[in-house]
């Protein structure tokens, strides 16, 4: 899913956890209306009204995220900043902020969906309940990833890690991933009248299994546990093979973010539909 595990700090694993992540969300964790520029945060106080100029909110869950989200006009906030949230955005709403994009890796409902592939969210489900994206600015983003699939996404406050529980979740849904970001965002852009899309990258497909050892690892807000990844994988070996699997999908996943963050430019194609 969205979590993301790191293995001593190296090895980063989207699959729905953290190992041991060196990279928090602490330089790009953007609570109390702090701005990022791209060279890290700024405090909307100490900025003249002329720099005030931006655009879009980028809601992620992990300081990598973070990290290939920021950029010119764009606010990066991440998933442990979720208690200030209401008041982040209204703070970004006064400084003229347009859009919300929920922005990162999430986990495959649909069998079709390997590790590397998009989609584009076309509604995001909260509780089953759909809350449509922004169709013009969804639209572009499209058109700008090639091959990305246009469907719904699942938003979940717990990681999903059996494959049984992903096809009863496809089927039950209709939704092709799940992340654990998208729905904390899409009712608040509605509330403040925001413009919101969802763009996310397959990280663990519908058939694999995450492994215990991964999802003891994810704190509440992200961030690892190295220590109870390594008990778990000392007390059960066999996981092993598992996680450098993982690992690797997580490597092709971070790589797709990289590429597509450059596809889609400073404002995640929301200037071009305004």
């Amino acid at each position: 899913m969205t979590s993301q595990i790191q293995i001593a700090g190296q090895v980063q694993f989207a699959g729905q956890a953290q190992f041991a992540g060196q990279v928090r969300c602490a330089g790009a964790t953007l609570t109390k209306q702090r701005l990022s520029d791209g060279d890290g945060p700024i405090l909307v106080a100490n900025l003249p009204p002329e720099q005030h100029h931006r655009i879009v909110i980028a809601f992620v869950g992990m300081g990598f995220e973070a990290k290939i989200a920021a950029g010119p006009g764009v606010l990066v906030v991440c998933r442990d900043s979720r208690r200030d949230l209401a008041n982040v955005i209204e703070g970004a709403v006064r400084q003229g902020y347009r859009g919300v994009i929920s922005f990162g890796v999430a986990g495959g409902l649909a069998a079709n969906l390997r590790t590397g592939d998009w989609v584009v969210a076309s509604a995001v489900l909260d509780a089953h309940v759909p809350h449509a994206t922004d169709a013009a600015w969804s639209s572009s983003l499209v058109a700008t990833i090639p091959g990305a699939t246009y469907a719904p996404i699942l938003g979940v406050d717990a990681p999903v890690a059996e494959p049984a529980m992903k096809r009863e979740l496809h089927m039950t849904t209709g939704a092709c991933a799940v992340d654990m970001e998208s729905h904390v965002v899409v009712r608040l852009a509605a509330a403040h009248g925001l413009a919101f899309a969802a763009v996310r990258v397959i990280i663990d497909p519908a058939e694999r299994t995450i492994p215990s050892a991964a999802l003891l690892g994810m704190r509440p807000d992200g961030s690892a546990n190295v220590w109870a990844v390594l008990r778990d994988l000392v007390a059960r070996p066999s996981q092993l093979m598992s996680l450098i699997r993982i690992a690797a999908d997580s490597f092709a996943a971070r790589a797709e973010l990289l590429r597509v963050r450059r596809l889609l430019g400073p404002h995640f194609r929301l200037a071009d539909t305004t």
